[in-house]
């Protein structure tokens, strides 16, 4: 299934050492990660320049951690990315806030007012604009400047597109399943 074979054990050191900062010891790294580690010096930039830590990609603790895994979760629908979508949610959705409502709610064509607050309803609705057409109408900026400052708006876009390509490199590598916890109903 992996188009791009993952590193195995025992990984490199200086893989090892870099997915030693970003997962705690007990977990396999992610298929993902490794397949991404065959280009080591690529996958060390990543982590050393913490665009890619523990919670992911652009985490710089600006946006609150649930708003951001839930826009993460929506990106990967939109995109239908669902290795991403599974590894988050078996590794740290939960952590990150979000209730297993809400998580399975990620899914749903028009998300359920009542499990979220109207920002994060807002954020959600620009990645799915974002993903579909690349665009963001009058109406949508306006909603979004309701709860977001520039930069937090800056910053969300960009966090878009990153998982916007994570989902790329997706379709390009076809990792098996990492299976971190039992899948939730799709």
């Amino acid at each position: 299934m992996n188009r791009i074979r993952p590193l195995e054990a025992p990984l490199p050191d200086d893989v090892a050492q870099r997915m030693s900062r970003l997962l705690p010891p007990s977990m396999t790294p992610p298929v993902l990660f490794r397949a991404v580690a065959r280009n080591a010096g690529l996958f060390n930039f990543l982590v050393d320049s913490r665009l890619i830590g523990p919670t992911g990609l652009l985490d710089r603790r600006v946006l609150d951690a649930a708003l951001r895994e839930a826009l993460i979760l929506r990106v990967c629908v939109a995109c239908g990315n669902d290795y991403e979508w599974r590894l988050h949610v078996g590794t740290i959705s939960a952590r990150m806030g979000l209730s297993p409502e809400q998580i399975a709610d990620t899914r749903a064509a028009a998300p359920d007012a009542r499990l979220w607050s109207e920002a994060l309803l807002a954020a959600m609705a620009l990645a799915d604009a974002l993903v579909a057409t690349r665009q963001v109408d009058d109406a949508l900026f306006a909603r979004l400047r309701e709860h977001f400052d520039e930069t937090q708006l800056i910053e969300l876009t960009q966090l878009v597109g990153l998982y916007t390509g994570v989902a790329m490199l997706v379709a390009l590598v076809q990792p098996a399943p990492d299976g971190y916890a039992a899948p939730l109903p799709a």
